[in-house]
C-alpha cells in the first residue's frame, strides 16, 4: 500500500510539473500572439508619358453656311498636312465632324448678333510618339502663316498624357514596396526588444499614376503603397 501511494504521488507530482510547462507556455504563446506591428511601405517611380491626345480645335464665324463649310475643310487640309509633314501618320489623325451652332436659333441669344454661324472643328491626333507631338505643339503657331488660327480646347478638350504600361512595372514596385515596409518593421523590432516573425496579414497595395506637376502633365508620378501586419515575439 505505501509503495503505491508512494507511486501515485510521483505520477501526481509529475502531471501537476507538465501541468505547470503547457500553462506556462499557453500564457506565454496568448501573450505574444497579440503582438503585432502594422506598417506601410512606399514606393514611387517617375516615368515619362507614352500616349497622347491633342485635341486641335479651330473656329469660324460667318453667315454663308456654303462658304463657311469650304473654308472648315480648308482648315482641315492645311492641319492634315501639318501634322504628316512633321511625322505624324494617317493612322494617328481623326478628323471630327464640325460643330456648328446657329446664333439665330438661340433661344436666349441676342437679336443683333453680328454672325449667324459658329462653326468648331476638332482633328483628334492620338499618338505614341509623345516627344514629337510636343515638338509639333511647340510650333503649331506656324499654322497662322497659312490663315488656320488654333484656339485652346480648355477644360472640355485638353491635352491629355497617359501611362499605359504600369502591369508591367507594378510587379516590381509591390516588390520594393514590401521591402521598404520590412525594413521600417524590422526597425520598430529593434527599438522594441523585439524579434520580427512572419506576415500576419498584407493587402495587395493601392496603386496611382498622376502628373508630376501641373507644369509638366508628360511626367507621371507613379506610387504603390501596401500595408503589412508582422508578429513580433521578445
Amino acid at each position: 500500500m505505501k509503495k503505491s501511494w508512494i507511486l501515485e504521488a510521483v505520477i501526481l507530482a509529475i502531471g501537476l510539473v507538465v501541468l505547470g510547462f503547457n500553462i506556462k507556455a499557453g500564457i506565454e504563446e496568448f501573450v505574444s500572439k497579440d503582438r503585432k506591428v502594422t506598417v506601410k511601405g512606399l514606393s514611387e517611380m517617375e516615368v515619362p508619358a507614352n500616349k497622347v491626345t491633342w485635341p486641335i480645335v479651330s473656329k469660324l464665324i460667318g453667315n454663308d453656311m456654303q462658304q463657311l463649310y469650304r473654308d472648315i475643310n480648308r482648315n482641315n487640309r492645311i492641319i492634315t498636312d501639318f501634322l504628316k509633314k512633321n511625322g505624324i501618320g494617317d493612322n494617328e489623325i481623326v478628323v471630327n465632324p464640325p460643330v456648328v451652332i446657329d446664333m439665330s436659333a438661340e433661344r436666349y441669344g441676342a437679336d443683333n448678333k453680328a454672325y449667324r454661324y459658329n462653326i468648331t472643328s476638332t482633328i483628334t491626333v492620338t499618338s505614341t510618339q509623345v516627344d514629337k507631338v510636343r515638338s509639333i505643339i511647340a510650333k503649331q503657331a506656324d499654322l497662322l502663316k497659312d490663315g488656320v488660327a488654333i484656339v485652346d480646347g480648355g477644360y472640355e478638350m485638353p491635352i491629355v498624357y497617359e501611362y499605359t504600361s504600369f502591369s508591367e512595372i507594378k510587379p516590381k514596385m509591390m516588390q520594393e514596396a514590401i521591402q521598404n515596409a520590412q525594413k521600417t518593421a524590422e526597425q520598430f523590432a529593434i527599438t522594441s526588444d523585439s524579434e520580427l516573425k512572419k506576415i500576419v496579414s498584407a493587402d495587395q497595395g493601392q496603386f496611382s499614376i498622376e502628373n508630376r506637376d501641373s507644369y509638366t502633365p508628360h511626367i507621371k508620378k507613379l506610387r504603390v503603397v501596401t500595408t503589412i501586419t508582422y508578429s513580433l515575439k521578445n
